[in-house]
């Protein structure tokens, strides 16, 4: 069962190495054709700022993530992070869990991995971790993980990879293991999910995004990011082996999930 911890306050850096990029500006010009969205260099030097200003409540979500984190994260155990992009979320959680718990962070962007590497290795917990170069679509090393996460990444999974991968995840996990997804949704209801994409597009211009800049990235994530419906997400857990699955976030089209095996 999941021990109850007295939490250590975050690190006071921790919010700004949230924030520690270049500002978003990769889809400021406007041009005759959009490729598909790439986690490359370009991407990477302005990850922290892009996805502060493109997911809301981003700062409580992964306030919320630690906190569940820390209640499931074992002794001798690996936490794993599945698209663990720039590292700001094992930042946040290094004071909150104990120091034998190894962190795993599993990315298929080389520049993710060594900003990654860079915030990770200003931490004084000596704590183990590994930074692997993986993709989700392929076999990687999981294996005996108390906590797994996959924040704002199962999405950029193509569908026909999900199911294997949960079930994969499963099997990585002891009893009570848990695993913690946030995700963007979309509905079966036409009327309302037109409604909340209309309303995270107002988000996004009052955080300083230009209707160009929206339009671009909109059509470079067609392909590319695929959301499931909140039920969908729920079968999937199911059907991988977990007993549990209860939503702990929700803004319009956004969600945060934990599921309990």
């Amino acid at each position: 069962m999941p021990t109850t911890k007295t939490a250590k306050p975050p690190r006071a850096a921790a919010p700004k190495l949230i924030k520690d990029s270049d500002t978003d500006a990769i889809f400021a010009t406007a041009r005759d054709m959009t490729t598909d969205f790439r986690f490359d260099g370009k991407t990477a030097a302005v990850f922290d700022d892009m996805v502060t200003r493109s997911v809301p409540f981003y700062d409580e979500i992964q306030r919320m993530v630690t906190e569940l984190t820390a209640e499931y994260a074992q002794p001798g155990t690996n936490m794993y992070d599945l698209g663990c992009a720039t590292g700001t979320t094992f930042v946040l959680l290094d004071d909150m869990v104990d120091p034998q718990v190894r962190f795993v962070g599993i990315d298929n962007s080389d520049e993710m991995l060594g900003k990654a590497r860079k915030k990770l290795s200003l931490l004084d917990s000596g704590r183990p971790f590994e930074l692997i170069n993986a993709d989700l679509h392929s076999q990687f090393t999981l294996e005996n993980a108390s906590v797994v996460l996959l924040v704002l990444t199962l999405q950029f999974v193509r569908p026909l990879y999900r199911d294997k991968l949960m079930r994969r995840v499963a099997d990585a996990m002891p009893e009570n293991g848990a695993l913690i997804l946030v995700e963007k949704l979309t509905s079966s209801h036409t009327l309302l999910n037109r409604q909340f994409i209309k309303f995270y597009y107002d988000y996004k211009k009052r955080n300083g995004y230009s209707e160009v800049e929206i339009a671009q990235k909109r059509e470079a994530l067609e392909n590319v990011l695929i959301p499931y419906r909140s039920e969908e997400n729920h079968e999937m857990l199911r059907d991988a082996g977990f007993r549990h699955s209860e939503e702990f976030f929700r803004w319009y089209n956004f969600c945060g999930m934990i599921a309990v095996k």
